[in-house]
């Protein structure tokens, strides 16, 4: 589709994708004692210069010179995102990133984003996972999706629904359990294709951002079902885990059936009270060829 090949044209120029502004950790100093916010607040800085203003001074100072990158558009290297942050700039000069929340864990940073490159366009949905090392920007993966004209939910792929209605990641100590809960659920339910983990692991109040499938646990379940049937040898393979307070994101491999390339997928799962309330996604497939020998995993 040409809007797809546009976007994906904007990510390998860019090269690294992020945020556009999250306030909260909006300006990072190499000093701050909270690791998990100042990793934020880098990826809000270099993604704000690199995307929006061509800024190359910033990668300088906060991404490595040997930065990995897994977009399959975008060779490695920082010079190599330098030199592309220019032209994507010249390309899209009112491109924005409209940041709808962003998590960190140990040292990596994710970011859930509308990533707007024409203004008036509905844009995509991106998911970026950053990786740190010695507090600069080391590697990156990352999902691209257009965002469709309808959804069979009424919500977008974007909003927070279940309540409390924030964008925020909720208090830190709940990251540990939430995470093990989810990849259990995870590891069920989409792994080992059992539905059953429906009835143990999500709410009766279930909100669905992924605009292919209804909302509701109902929703869900019609919809993998029917998934699950049109594709008996499914295999599903998880690659990372990043979780912060409520929000929990799988970053795994679909492969619908055997011998095919699959899917790279996000999935975005927001906890209260020990269930599953809130799920956001993007799937991209993974191409035949890439810039970098790296995969997109």
């Amino acid at each position: 589709m040409p809007a797809r090949r546009t976007f994906l044209s904007a990510l390998a120029a860019s090269a690294l994708l992020g945020a556009a502004a999250v306030p909260a950790a909006a300006s990072p100093s190499v000093g701050d004692g909270s690791r998990p916010d100042y990793q934020k607040g880098v990826v809000v800085r270099v993604l704000k210069g690199v995307f929006e203003r061509g800024d190359t001074a910033v990668v300088d100072r906060f991404v490595r010179a040997d930065y990995i990158q897994h977009n399959p558009l975008a060779a490695d290297g920082a010079e190599t995102l330098k030199g592309l942050a220019t032209g994507v700039h010249q390309q899209f000069p009112e491109a924005k990133y409209d940041v709808k929340r962003v998590i960190s864990e140990g040292d990596l940073v994710l970011v859930h984003s509308n990533v707007v490159l024409t203004p008036g366009s509905r844009g995509s949905a991106v998911f970026d996972i950053f990786r740190f090392q010695g507090g600069k920007i080391a590697e990156h993966w990352d999902t691209g999706q257009n965002v469709p004209d309808s959804s069979a939910n009424g919500n977008d792929m974007f909003s927070t629904v279940s309540w409390p209605r924030s964008a925020q990641p909720g208090p830190r100590w709940l990251t540990g359990h939430n995470k093990r809960l989810v990849t259990k659920a995870f590891d069920r339910l989409i792994v080992d294709k059992d539905l059953s983990a429906l009835n143990v692991y999500w709410g009766s109040e279930y909100h669905q951002h992924n605009p292919g499938i209804a909302d509701g646990v109902a929703g869900v379940r019609e919809g993998l079902g029917a998934y699950f049937r049109a594709f008996p040898e499914l295999a599903v393979s998880r690659k990372r885990v990043v979780a912060e307070g409520d929000l929990v994101a799988i970053h795994s491999h679909y492969v619908n059936a055997p011998g095919e390339r699959g899917q790279a997928v996000v999935d975005l799962f927001r906890v209260r009270g020990g269930k599953i309330v809130e799920h956001w996604d993007v799937l991209q497939d993974v191409p035949a060829t890439s810039a970098n020998d790296n995969t997109m995993f």
